[in-house]
C-alpha cells in the first residue's frame, strides 16, 4: 500500500481541526449525528484506499471543499445554514432583494458540488478499477455520481420515515417543497455533467502538451 502525499495529509488534518471545531454546540444534535454518517464511513475509507488509488493532489483539495462545505451544512442544519445573514453582514444588502429568493438554497448547493467536486476522484476511481472506453470514459463518470445522488434521496426518505418528528423533518430539508428530491438529483447530475467535463478536457490538454 502506497502513501499519502504530504498535501493530503496536511488536509485530512486540517479537516479534522474543522470538524472538532463544527461539532461544538451544533443547532440540532441528532441531526448532525445523521449527517456525519457521510463523513465517518467515507474518510476511513479515503485514508485506507486513497493510495493505492493513486489518487492526485487535485482530488485531494476537491474533496476537501467538499466535506467542508458538508459540515458546515452538517452543523446548521442543511435547511438553516445562515448564508443570507453572512451576505447581509458583509454586503449591508438583502440577499432574497438582489438574487430573489426565499428558500435556503444550501442543500442544492452541495448536491451540486458532490457532483462537480467528486468528479475527478471518480474519473482516477474508474481508471484504477475499471477503465472506460470511448464515451463510457465521459458518460460512467456521471452516471456514477449521478447514482449516489438517487441512493443518499432514499436513504434520507428512509431517515425520515424512522425518525419521524423535528428529526426527520431536519435531516430530510425538504423545506416544503414535495419535488426537493428531484430536484436536489437534478443539481448533482448537471454537477457532476460539468465537472466531468471539465476535468477530462484537462487531462487530454495536458497529455497532449
Amino acid at each position: 500500500m502506497g502513501k499519502h502525499s504530504r498535501l493530503a495529509k496536511w488536509l485530512g488534518a486540517a479537516l479534522l481541526v474543522i470538524w472538532a471545531a463544527l461539532a461544538i454546540h451544533p443547532l440540532f444534535r441528532q441531526d448532525w449525528l445523521l449527517e456525519n454518517m457521510l463523513v465517518f464511513v467515507s474518510m476511513p475509507l479515503i485514508v485506507r484506499f486513497g493510495p493505492g488509488l493513486k489518487f492526485s493532489d487535485a482530488t485531494y483539495i476537491c474533496m476537501f471543499v467538499f466535506f467542508v462545505l458538508h459540515l458546515i451544512g452538517a452543523h446548521y442544519t442543511y435547511a438553516e445554514v445562515p448564508y443570507a445573514h453572512w451576505y447581509s453582514s458583509l454586503t449591508g444588502r438583502s440577499f432574497a432583494a438582489d438574487f430573489h429568493v426565499e428558500r435556503n438554497h444550501y442543500d442544492r448547493l452541495i448536491h451540486f458540488a458532490y457532483g462537480l467536486l467528486m468528479a475527478r476522484a471518480t474519473i482516477e476511481l474508474l481508471a484504477a478499477r475499471a477503465p472506460p472506453s470511448g464515451i463510457w470514459r465521459w458518460l460512467l463518470p456521471v452516471l456514477f455520481l449521478s447514482s449516489h445522488s438517487v441512493i443518499y434521496e432514499v436513504i434520507e426518505m428512509f431517515a425520515a420515515l424512522v425518525f419521524g418528528g423535528n428529526l426527520g423533518v431536519a435531516y430530510l430539508g425538504t423545506q416544503g417543497d414535495v419535488w426537493d428530491a428531484q430536484k436536489d438529483m437534478v443539481f448533482a447530475m448537471v454537477g457532476a455533467a460539468i465537472g466531468v467535463t471539465v476535468w477530462l478536457l484537462a487531462m487530454r490538454r495536458a497529455k497532449v502538451e
